[in-house]
């Protein structure tokens, strides 16, 4: 296994809970150490703190295995996570994105992911260190997120 980063993820304004479980088991799959979420992605418990069976049949397991928390906003845990020294990392497409190839972080990252149609607000794409994008050669002009969310981060990861 290769050298141990600290690796989080935060999604932001995802609708879907069958997207949100995948990202949940895809992110075991990589090592992640914690999940952010805000806005009104789902979260693995209800508001009467059940599990949820939607996010739990596509997680696997997975969201009992990766620490997760709720956040008011996403600006308050960028900037929890800045202080940190995490360096800030989206996937979005966007006029200052980069291909997601040539995407290195450092020891500490934090990855943002956001909604399905209108993707990562431009207020919180200004407090990132980069925006990385996964080029599509189709007709389509996007990947789901849950799958871009996989091709992203197993290749900047090396993994």
């Amino acid at each position: 296994m290769k050298t141990r980063k600290e690796i989080a993820v935060l999604l932001h304004n995802i609708r879907s809970t069958h997207n949100v479980g995948s990202i949940f088991r895809t992110a075991d799959a990589l090592g992640i150490s914690k999940i952010y979420i805000s806005g009104y992605t789902p979260t693995p418990l209800d508001k009467f703190n059940r599990p949820r069976k939607d996010i739990a049949k596509t997680a696997l397991g997975a969201e009992k295995t990766i620490g997760w928390v709720y956040g008011k906003t996403p600006e308050e845990i960028i900037s929890k996570l800045k202080k940190e020294k995490f360096e800030v990392v989206a996937l979005e497409q966007g006029e200052n994105s980069v291909d997601y190839k040539k995407v290195k972080v450092s020891k500490k990252v934090l990855f943002i992911v956001g909604n399905e149609v209108d993707g990562i607000e431009k207020r919180i794409l200004k407090l990132c260190d980069v925006v990385a994008e996964v080029p599509m050669n189709g007709k389509k002009e996007s990947l789901n997120v849950s799958v871009a969310f996989g091709v992203a981060l197993f290749r900047i990861l090396n993994i």
